[in-house]
């Protein structure tokens, strides 16, 4: 897979960069976002099919959260958990929430370079093996298409017709 630039050529046989990283997370985003929108106010924070599972605007709160840790520890070497996200209460909240975090990524991304990318470090929040900071980008990816996946079956269970996913 090339990631396209934004004129729409390819990346020189490049099979990705930064750029087209990011160009993935916002495509994700773009998705997640609908996926909010498609819900009703009053599910997107109380509805959960069984009692051990979370509203989906939890879910959304966590991958925020995830994206600004990850991104801020990446870009800028400062490691320690934030709660960007925990504050919203209300759809129009965590829709600005999504903004305020993605706005934050894109004015750090430039300092995401590939080099840093490939930099293997200790896992600063789980104590899990270390890793490189892509292989944490793909687990916050990761993280939030399974969680929107949830969302999805959420949104069935209440009757909606979510997003098309293939659409970004």
């Amino acid at each position: 897979m090339t990631g396209a630039a934004q004129d729409g050529s390819r990346n020189n046989g490049i099979l990705l960069d930064p750029a087209g990283l990011l160009q993935i997370l916002e495509s994700n985003r773009r998705l997640t976002v609908w996926v909010i929108e498609a819900f009703p106010e009053e599910a997107l924070f109380q509805y959960k099919p069984v009692e051990i599972l979370r509203p989906f605007a939890e879910m959304v709160q966590e991958i925020l959260n995830i994206e600004d840790d990850y991104v801020r520890g990446i870009a800028l070497g400062e490691w320690y958990f934030g709660k960007v996200a925990d504050d919203a209460r209300t759809k129009a909240d965590l829709l600005a929430a999504c903004e305020q975090v993605r706005a934050r990524t894109r004015e750090l991304w430039p300092r995401v370079t590939t080099e840093r990318l490939l930099q293997v470090e200790s896992d600063p929040f789980f104590g899990g093996p270390p890793q490189s900071h892509f292989e944490r980008l793909v687990y916050a990816l990761e993280n939030e298409i399974h969680h929107r996946g949830q969302g999805y079956v959420y949104l069935r269970e209440l009757g909606i017709e979510p997003p098309l996913f293939y659409e970004r």
